[in-house]
């Protein structure tokens, strides 16, 4: 298994935290943080303003016959039996988790692929999430498997309680359908582990004091044999307390090459990775800004995000290219490296996932902004060679699940009137077939799509999708939303949602995504150009956009709304800070907002290599400029926000929504407020509390933007 796509990346990086002294937020001319109380999270005094503030907005938003609608509405989509069943390939099976009105906390099942092609799949449950819950009177929320490979079926079920990052790891056989009996059982941690056989594991957790970094993650690697304490398994690799992480992964393919990797994550995009030997590990020479997909073949596939020059070769291979490495050769040497180019972007596309079956790499890219998808096959004489399969335009398209026992894969396709469509690909005859498609889930009959351009303040051309009427009328009276990330080299792209269709689109709402620096759009370079001290241009991209809107007379400040959330709620919180005066509507979910004490809360530590870090002047002087809750103003002219957060959000935390709420109330500012207490860094841990989650928000939009 690769250590980090991109988007587990992301997840990992923004976990558990700890509070250190060494960081210094506030200098002594700074005035006193009177809201620090609320960074106790479960505390007693916390939770109490915490309740009244969620009695009080759902006294005012929570009721009502157009929330009841929304509501009973939201609900009916996310519990739709229509919807798809998303595949995972294991031991030859497909695998698939599955929520619904009986099965709250969900089940994990399973069936044959010819089975699971059908319209009625006979499904196996394999886990009652449900009943495992009431037997361990906890509120159990599935987090994945983590399994031995090629493996017996063997696995590690990840038990998260509430949604928390932080999970309980227990040993399960796929094959009896049964935990194991004196299994592997490692407790509530954050944790990274990996199989080196169905005896032994490597295990990076909090072993106890100095084992955990600065961002909550654990940074001690140790071996730990079946049938042994786990406080007596042997160290065998360390990383660093101001490191992001450290922690071991596993790389296998169909041919029987594989190889055990240990990884620092110095910062959040600077990784220095190493292969597990017997001798101890041995430092792989690849860049740090790079990631490793998998391996094919005994070649190991690395996507670069900096430029390349290897020791010794004359040749650079740009950022943005894939390439291959070859495992004996990098266990021979592994400091003069000899890749081989797998692809290379080009001015308008640029890779986005890999993945591997048994014979061949799946690589998926964007062309600006359009969905592509490729079969890479390598030949004798090490030449890879590329087959483009048949994808529509218009559509985003993503890597579901690859099988490595065989060449079939499922690719996912998206757009945002075109309902989600499963696509079953053989890689050997580079063949698709419809495998599954989602009915429609509301009425898109007289809506359209466009892609459209607004120039930056820096003559950057940004674009942007936007969502709306056949029969707009240009007089700047609709209904807009819109919604961006803007970081982290996360590709925002088209997407079929039920829940913005039903709730917004159906309702006369536009909808508009903007493809804003400090995303993946359009390679490492795109992000790199919003990093640090240079991230205002991402704020300035988002305000052009909106001004564009407004030039076009698509909408108004009077009918302009906003959302985002997490780095997107650091977003749309700067844009309420730095031009109140063009929204109307802003909608601020599970964000940051203290950027001077960012560091100290949750895992914020992991991010410094995105957003700086106050320990540097330069770098401290603008995350005040930026910060939103040091940048509200007794005097500002502010609109009405939503903020949402959740109690068990052990990435970002519930402390920055918190304060930036209590704030606003001292300057009797008006707010809504909503923190549930499960779901961590998303709209809740079950359908029913994401149902409620969406139908709060959709109020507040309805309320302030429509007519």
């Amino acid at each position: 298994m690769p250590l980090q796509s991109r988007s587990t990346a992301v997840l990992l990086a923004l976990s558990l935290g700890i509070s250190f002294g060494s960081l210094h937020a506030q200098n002594a001319t700074d005035p006193p943080d009177k809201y620090q109380w609320l960074e106790d999270v479960n505390g007693e005094r916390s939770m109490a303003w915490v309740n009244a503030e969620n009695a009080r907005s759902a006294k005012a938003l929570d009721v009502g016959p157009v929330y009841d609608k929304l509501a009973e509405t939201a609900l009916k989509v996310l519990e739709s039996p229509t919807r798809l069943p998303n595949p995972g390939f294991r031991v030859g099976e497909v695998y698939n988790t599955w929520q619904d009105a009986q099965h709250v906390r969900g089940i994990l099942r399973r069936t044959s692929l010819d089975s699971y092609l059908t319209d009625q799949p006979d499904w196996h449950t394999v886990i009652d999430y449900d009943a495992l819950a009431v037997q361990d009177n906890q509120k159990w929320v599935a987090h994945g498997l983590n399994c031995l490979y090629p493996g017996d079926g063997l696995c590690l079920v990840t038990l998260s309680a509430g949604g928390e990052d932080a999970a309980t790891e227990r040993e399960f056989d796929l094959k009896t359908g049964k935990f194991v009996e004196g299994g592997f059982v490692l407790p509530h941690s954050k944790q990274n582990i990996a199989w080196i056989d169905k005896d032994t594991l490597l295990v990076a957790r909090n072993w106890g004091p100095d084992t955990m970094t600065q961002s909550g993650y654990p940074f001690v690697v140790k071996l730990w044999k079946r049938g042994t304490p786990l406080d007596q398994a042997r160290e065998v690799f360390r990383g660093t307390p101001s490191d992001v992480s450290a922690g071991p992964g596993s790389l296998h393919d169909s041919q029987g090459h594989s190889a055990i990797l240990l990884e620092r994550g110095v910062d959040f995009f600077n990784r220095a990775v190493a292969l597990y030997t017997p001798e101890g590990p041995k430092k792989i020479s690849i860049p740090g800004k790079s990631e490793i997909h998998g391996m094919l073949d005994g070649q190991i596939i690395v996507e670069l995000n900096e430029d390349w020059k290897p020791d010794g070769l004359s040749t650079t291979f740009p950022q943005g290219s894939f390439v291959a490495l070859d495992l004996e050769a990098v266990k021979k040497d592994p400091t003069h490296l000899k890749p081989i180019v797998i692809f290379t972007p080009t001015a308008q596309e640029f890779g986005q996932e890999a993945a591997v079956t048994k014979n061949h790499l799946i690589l998926t890219t964007l062309d600006h902004v359009q969905g592509r998808a490729y079969v890479y096959t390598r030949s004798a004489n090490n030449v890879w060679t590329k087959k483009k399969l048949d994808i529509p335009d218009n559509l985003s398209v993503s890597i579901q699940t690859a099988n490595t026992s065989d060449d079939h894969f499922f690719l996912e396709t998206t757009g945002f009137l075109t309902p989600t469509t499963l696509l079953l690909g053989d890689a050997a005859t580079t063949t698709l077939k419809l495998a599954k498609t989602l009915p429609p889930q509301f009425d898109a009959s007289n809506l359209v799509v466009e892609q459209l351009r607004a120039t930056s303040t820096d003559g950057t051309k940004v674009p942007y999708f936007i969502v709306h009427r056949k029969d707009i009328k240009y007089d700047g009276t609709n209904p807009t939303l819109m919604t961006a990330y803007g970081g982290f080299q996360v590709s925002e792209t088209p997407r079929y949602s039920g829940i913005v269709g039903k709730l917004w689109l159906e309702r006369g709402g536009i909808y508009v995504l903007a493809n804003i620096r400090g995303g993946g759009e359009f390679g490492p370079a795109w992000h790199e150009a919003g990093l640090k001290t240079h991230r205002q241009v991402i704020y300035d991209d988002f305000a052009s956009v909106a001004k564009d809107l407004f030039v076009r007379k698509i909408t108004s400040p009077r009918h302009m709304g906003i959302q985002g959330g997490s780095n997107g709620g650091l977003l749309v919180g700067v844009e309420f800070t730095q031009h109140p005066e063009m929204w109307n509507a802003v909608v601020i979910q599970v964000p940051l907002l203290d950027m001077l004490r960012f560091e100290q809360i949750a895992a914020g530590a992991s991010w410094v290599g995105e957003y700086g870090t106050v320990t540097i002047p330069d770098e401290r002087k603008f995350l005040a400029y930026i910060s939103p809750y040091n940048q509200l103003k007794p005097d500002g002219n502010y609109p009405e926000p939503l903020i949402f957060t959740t109690t068990k959000d052990d990435r970002v935390g519930p402390v920055h929504a918190r304060k930036f709420a209590a704030k606003m109330e001292e300057f009797h500012k008006p707010f809504y407020y909503d923190e549930i207490v499960e779901g961590g860094h998303a709209a809740g841990a079950n359908l029913k509390e994401q149902a409620k989650t969406w139908a709060e928000q959709y109020t507040y939009l309805t309320r302030k933007l429509m007519d």
